[in-house]
């Protein structure tokens, strides 16, 4: 009897110790979602007010790297991070990062302090905007916090080289052109008949007619020998003269031959 009643006790003690193991179970695997701290949304690593570079956990922050630290509440001792995700903004698009995630470009990993996972850090390229977040944690809390950060410097990109296109045509046209016709028409005309005649004979009457016509170009005023003479008029006078040479010479012939005594 005596060992019948000791089997049945510790049959009892094993199924209690059975049974409270399996309650408590769940209480520990439950993971819960907590949101980021409304506070720290909006933040860069630059603009937010704790900083601390000299954290051990940044010695292998990557140049041009912004440094993130998360942590949870100290009011839970046995809470713990299971996962966190956080949005980013690049400037231009949102950026979605997984903590743990060994695939992305941004290096991440936990970090246990007194038995417990409750410090998170992630590096993401210099400038970036937290712009909202949320953790799965064991043994839930209200919210999880961005505890101090280490700024990076944003790499600069150098400007792509601008084409450079100078056109400077110079087409200098400067025609010359200089005409300066000359033309000078001095007419010039001049009619001097001369006829003289001058018989040997003492008592022939001697005629003598040199009449002169002289026309210049120039022309002359009243005051400079008269009237300019045209090419008709120098002309006329010509013929004139050789008129009166022509009958003064039959005149001296008429006179000699009437001088002249026929004898037989």
């Amino acid at each position: 009897m005596p060992q019948r009643r000791r089997l049945a006790r510790a049959a009892i003690c094993t199924a209690a110790a059975t049974a409270g193991l399996a309650l408590a179970t769940p209480a520990w695997a439950v993971a819960t979602s907590v949101p980021l701290n409304p506070a720290h949304v909006g933040s860069t690593a630059a603009t937010f007010p704790d900083k601390d570079c000299n954290d051990d956990r940044f010695d292998n922050l990557p140049a041009g790297y912004d440094g993130w630290h998360f942590v949870l509440p100290q009011g839970k001792p046995s809470s713990g991070f299971e996962s966190l995700t956080l949005t980013f903004s690049n400037g231009s698009t949102a950026v979605t990062v997984q903590v743990p995630d060994s695939t992305d470009a941004y290096p991440d990993y936990f970090y246990s302090a007194g038995g417990k996972q409750m410090h998170a850090y992630l590096f993401t390229p210099a400038g970036w905007k937290l712009t909202g977040g949320s953790a799965e944690v064991t043994n839930a809390v209200d919210k999880f916090n961005l505890s101090h950060t280490c700024a990076g410097t944003i790499a600069t990109q150098s400007p792509s080289p601008t084409p450079s296109t100078s056109v400077s045509p110079s087409t200098s046209v400067s025609p010359s052109t200089s005409v300066s016709p000359s033309t000078s028409v001095w007419p010039s005309e001049s009619v001097s008949p001369s006829e003289s005649v001058s018989p040997s004979d003492s008592t022939t009457p001697t005629g003598s007619v040199s009449p002169s016509a002289s026309t210049g170009g120039n022309g002359g005023s009243d005051t400079e020998g008269g009237l300019p003479l045209t090419g008709v008029a120098a002309t006329s006078i010509a013929l004139g003269g050789v008129a009166l040479i022509g009958g003064g010479a039959l005149l001296m012939m008429r006179r000699r031959r009437d001088r002249i005594t026929f004898t037989s």
